[in-house]
């Protein structure tokens, strides 16, 4: 039966150099409707979906390490404002950079986007409630000697 169906689907053409070649009139098909479909049905395909997917992780990234690195800066920044000693000797300042350096150590490898924007906004927290207790200190301070200075 399948020699008969290839003649259907075939021309012999002779070509000068004395050789017959098929021409196929038709397709070589799919022998299942699953190769059929697998054949015409558009596919995603895995790798550009795959550079895509990587291309916006790596602006993720981007965008969060940026962020890290910007709190990173401010609460050294913030430090400088430190400058007494605590019960050790220590100015509070090294110790507030120490914390905060290994904070940061500890959440390096956090590869999770919630867990980073919420170390990112507590850490962003803290330092604002810091520097703004800090400043309420200073004001009382102020408050105090400018009271003495009166007396």
């Amino acid at each position: 039966m399948r020699g008969k169906v290839e003649t259907w689907r075939s021309i012999w053409i002779h070509v000068k150099v004395k050789r017959a070649i098929p021409l196929r009139l038709l397709h070589d098909g799919p022998d299942t409707v699953e190769e059929l479909l697998d054949r015409h049905l558009v596919k995603k395909n895995k790798k550009e979906n795959d550079d895509e997917d990587e291309l916006l992780n790596r602006r993720r990234l981007t965008s969060t390490r940026r962020e890290a690195l910007s709190l990173y800066r401010d609460i050294l920044r913030a430090t400088r404002f430190f400058m007494w000693p605590d019960s050790r000797g220590v100015l509070w300042r090294d110790v507030l950079r120490d914390n905060a350096r290994r904070e940061f150590e500890e959440a390096r490898f956090e590869s999770d986007p919630e867990i980073v924007t919420r170390l990112l906004i507590g850490g962003r927290e803290a330092v604002h409630s810091a520097i703004d207790k800090l400043a309420e200190k200073q004001r009382q301070q102020i408050q105090k000697d400018r009271g003495g200075d009166q007396r």
